[in-house]
């Protein structure tokens, strides 16, 4: 049962039924005033809340964009580069949310505190003063009457009449202020409805609103995070193919330390302990130091170094050696040593002591020592005893393999990456090694042989050549291109390169990279993709002549060489290059699979106004949603949706070869007026103006648009018809009916400059549209 209505003719009356509805309306207005009071403190922690969580994702973004991650060697891959950049990405992508999530706190202060204080105040205070007065005129009312009622009969006439008089006016004035306090009670009864809850609608549109900011931010981050979990896989690829090469490095050393032990300046080096001699009470006392020697000059060089004590470095000794001679058990009390004389301090021995005697033998070796034990090693004759050759047999292996593999399982999942049982593997190369045998294997046909037996004998054989079938000589050469320079300056270099190799080398590259080029064709049914192929054979066709962690490290700019062999056969193996070297064009390089999307630079994102978040309960939805049409702006508006946030639309290269769409507006928030220092009934027509201001101003500040462009704008005027074919080098997905869908490898025709900076226009498969330039490469 709600309260009951109270009757302006019950204040005339004024009975006991009438003053317990005043009473319950009463009671009913405080616990309202209570429960905003409750929920104004809530809506302040709130606040204060989000302030809180606020500074703290700020916090952690900086965290993540101070942070830098340091590669090992003297270059990193595309996809590493992105991946450090990554952090930074991740950094204003927080700062952009809680730029949203500020703008959220500041509404709720404006849209749900402030007004609920300003109805606590004005209107329920109100009814406090009326509810004092009208107590207050009850008390003199009823005292007044009671006093008039006690008056003697035996006053003067006059006297009595006065008093009627006065007692008359004052009920009157009673009843007039009891008709105002119900009218008041009735009223705020009434107000309340929509003077609450107004507020905490607009509290909720605003929250639904940042929530809306986050899904649009998600969406703009949803490009860069699809490119990048690509640069991740890939890395990741590399890594365990550099792992595993580094694992078997680490184990041969394991088992024969100075068989491979890097060859340097020095003919030995390592720690020896010098006896340093004392006066005689104190004896003398060994320190570590670590020793080398050049045998062709004599220098002999050692340096203090304690690792216990925090690795500290001593003075650097040098002294020209003169003689070595060992020192036997009986003359001294220790084990290893022997002493060393040096030309500039004759007389003058020094006592060494090695770590075993291995190692004083092999100091003895190195210092042309006396009684020197010299170790058979022979470490430069070694040599592996391979019979696999380019030669007719080994050209006849791998036409025979790469035969049988296009044959029977070319759509077999993980081809080349699942590797066959090892025993079947050498019996199966050494029938193919025999020319007695080689003829009599029939891997096409016969069920005897799985196709990972066959595709890891391939492997082997290429593994097993004298050297790698790109050369120790060219590998170097190889690997410079792959760690700078723009996809095409690449792409020259290695063409010019592959040209140098000898030749038979080159045929059999041309014949084995021709067949990977047609595996990756089918990698929606065997999962190889070019960066998978240049993971399994980077280390196959490429390796250094010294094995160490140092080029070990640069195993991932081998896969990309092969990479790069894959995706551009045709033109590497049956055109000529230039004839001189081509020099790598530094320019930032977008990734491998995806260029990165330009949206979402620092500070781009358009910031809603703070009025945005107030609900305007007159505004019609159409008015909200959409702006009239006079404030539209001018131009294509299909041509700026392909610039979108949401569009792949490539990085920024250098400021040389930008190329900068720039759209004059004011800063947004400076044409943003204060909408709370209106009243409620004054926001409609404000809040249409802000949705034309809004629509008309593309960006806060000035909007730049850059593209990187493997070719030069200046050099083609936008518009102008080139009418050539281009290739696509990475796959990409359409984000409007004007843009292209595609994947790598898609030839277009009839190729033209658009007039959208870094991008094209051209047909495929009978569809016209636009395409990202550095997504393409001219045929």
């Amino acid at each position: 049962m709600g309260l009951q209505p109270l009757e302006f003719s019950d204040c005339y009356l004024d009975s006991p039924w009438f003053r317990e509805r005043i009473r319950a309306h009463e009671a009913e207005l405080e616990k309202t005033n209570k429960f905003i009071k409750e929920l104004l403190k809530d809506g302040k922690n709130l606040i204060a809340a989000t302030k809180n969580l606020s500074a703290a994702q700020r916090k952690f973004a900086h965290s993540l964009r101070d942070f830098r991650f340091e590669c090992i060697g003297d270059a990193e891959t595309d996809d590493e580069r992105c991946i450090d950049a990554s952090l930074h990405e991740f950094s204003n992508f927080l700062k952009n949310l809680e730029e949203q999530r500020e703008i959220l706190a500041l509404s709720v202060t404006e849209t749900l505190i402030k007004p609920l204080e300003r109805f606590r105040k004005e209107q329920l205070g109100a009814v406090k003063e009326e509810k004092k007065r009208f107590d207050k005129e009850t008390e003199k009312n009823y005292s007044l009457l009671e006093k008039h009622l006690n008056m003697s009969t035996k006053k003067k006439e006059t006297q009595q009449l006065e008093a009627d008089y006065q007692v008359e006016q004052n009920r009157k004035h009673f009843y007039e202020l009891s008709l105002e306090y119900v009218c008041k009670l009735q009223e705020i009864q009434e107000r309340k409805k929509f003077e609450f809850v107004e507020p905490v609608l607009s509290f909720f549109q605003g929250m639904f609103t940042f929530y809306h900011q986050g899904y649009e931010l998600a969406k703009d981050f949803n490009h860069y995070k699809m490119a990048l979990q690509i640069n991740i896989q890939n890395t990741r690829n590399r890594f365990e193919g550099t792992r595993s090469e580094v694992e078997d490095l680490m184990n041969k050393i394991k088992r024969n330390p100075q068989e491979h032990k890097r060859a340097n300046q020095f003919s030995m080096e390592g720690y020896l302990y010098v006896q340093e001699k004392r006066p005689a009470p104190f004896g003398s006392s060994w320190v570590k130091h670590y020793c080398m020697y050049k045998k062709e000059t004599k220098k002999f060089t050692m340096i203090p170094f304690e690792h216990r004590s925090g690795g500290k470095i001593g003075e650097l000794e040098v002294f020209l050696l003169k003689y070595c001679t060992k020192r036997n058990a009986d003359t001294i009390d220790r084990r290893f040593c022997f002493d060393m004389e040096a030309l500039d301090r004759p007389g003058m021995a020094v006592t060494m002591q090695a770590s075993s005697e291995e190692d004083r033998n092999l100091w003895f070796e190195a210092l042309d020592g006396k009684e020197a034990v010299f170790l058979n090693l022979n470490r430069a004759n070694m040599k592996r005893e391979v019979s696999a050759q380019l030669d007719k047999i080994g050209f006849a292996v791998l036409r025979k393999c790469i035969s049988a593999v296009e044959t029977r399982g070319i759509n077999d999942q993980g081809l080349y990456r699942v590797v066959g049982v090892s025993s079947k593997v050498q019996r199966l190369l050494n029938l193919l090694m025999d020319a007695k045998t080689c003829n009599e294997v029939d891997l096409e046909n016969s069920m005897e042989w799985e196709v990972k037996t066959i595709t890891s004998a391939m492997k082997q054989y290429l593994r097993s050549l004298p050297e790698p079938l790109m050369t120790y000589e060219l590998h170097g050469k190889f690997i410079v291109p792959a760690k700078s320079g723009s996809p095409e300056s690449r792409v020259n270099a290695i063409h010019f390169l592959v040209h140098k190799l000898p030749e038979k080398n080159k045929e059999m590259l041309d014949i084995l990279v021709k067949h990977l080029a047609n595996v990756s064709n089918h990698a929606k049914k065997n999962l190889m993709t070019v960066a998978n192929l240049g993971v399994v054979f980077g280390p196959t066709l490429m390796r250094p002549q010294e094995e160490t962690v140092a080029a070990l490290m640069d195993l991932k700019f081998q896969n990309i060489v092969v990479e790069i062999l894959i995706e551009n056969h045709d033109k590497i193996f049956q055109t000529l290059p230039d004839a001189t070297f081509p020099e790598p064009i530094s320019v930032p390089v977008s990734p491998p699979n995806a260029p990165p999307r330009q949206s979402r630079r620092q500070g781009q994102r358009n910031k809603r106004p703070i009025a945005v978040y107030n609900l305007c309960l007159e505004l019609d939805d159409s008015d909200s949603l959409s702006p009239p049409k006079e404030c539209t702006l001018t131009g294509s508006m299909d041509s700026l949706s392909s610039q979108s946030p949401t569009a792949a639309v490539p990085s920024s290269p250098p400021e040389a070869e930008k190329n900068q769409l720039v759209t004059d507006s004011g800063d947004l928030t400076d044409r943003t007026a204060n909408p709370f220092s209106e009243i409620h009934t004054s926001m409609v027509s404000w809040m249409k103006a802000q949705t034309c201001a809004a629509s008309t101003s593309v960006t806060p500040a000035l909007l730049t648009f850059s593209f990187p462009s493997p070719i030069r704008e200046t050099d083609t005027p936008a518009g102008s018809v080139v009418n050539r074919k281009a290739r696509a080098v990475y796959p990409c997905e359409a984000e409007h009916s004007s843009e292209l869908s595609f994947q790598i490898g898609a030839v277009f025709e009839d190729v033209q400059f658009s007039r959208e900076p870094g991008w094209l226009e051209g047909t495929l498969n009978g569809k016209r549209g636009l395409i990202p330039q550095n997504y393409v490469q001219f045929l």
